[in-house]
């Protein structure tokens, strides 16, 4: 009876269990959803900046009940194509802060005046400081905040096709469900 040298055994079991390893991995879940290691916790700190002559963000801001607060920047598309939704939100009667980073001042503030502006109050982050406190990765990022200040859910893209209608939406009803 021949033997087997090992070492012809040993790449096919080594890429048996790295395959095995690669597809465990893989049903772990929806790999385009971050995880936000914020959610149950109080909100950081916003910029006290303003954008041109926008209110603040001030503690106040959260006072009215659930709040949204979104990470925008002029420059960018998606941002642009949640626009809308934005300013039906507020017009419903949602509070909404926007924090602009990473913009120009005078971009960021043209474009509010051109398209509207769905903010009860604007922060204006230009090194992107209070973006990296918050954990954003990319513009755009919504963050469903409650009345004291704690973090409920964190959303990444635009506000915009079934994926905010699958994931935000029934997060946003739930905290407005237990805010009253």
């Amino acid at each position: 009876m021949r033997k087997i040298p090992l070492l012809m055994v040993l790449p096919p079991l080594l890429f048996l269990g790295l395959a095995v390893m690669f597809m465990w991995g893989m049903q772990r879940g929806d790999s385009r959803i971050l995880p936000s290691a914020l959610a149950g916790m109080q909100k950081p700190a916003i910029i006290e900046q303003t954008l041109a002559d926008y209110p603040a963000v001030t503690d106040a801001s959260f006072a009215n009940g659930v709040t949204l607060v979104n990470f925008w920047a002029s420059w960018c598309p998606p941002c642009r194509a949640e626009h809308p939704r934005l300013l039906q939100m507020q017009a419903d009667g949602l509070p909404i802060v926007g924090v602009n980073f990473k913009d120009q001042a005078s971009q960021a503030a043209a474009y509010l005046l051109r398209d509207g502006n769905p903010f009860n109050s604007v922060a204006f982050d230009a090194k992107g400081r209070t973006a990296i406190d918050w954990g954003v990765t990319a513009p755009p990022e919504t963050f469903i905040v409650s009345r004291e200040g704690v973090i409920l859910f964190r959303f990444q893209g635009p506000l915009v096709g079934t994926d905010y209608e699958n994931r935000f939406l029934p997060a946003l009803t739930k905290a407005l469900a237990n805010d009253s």
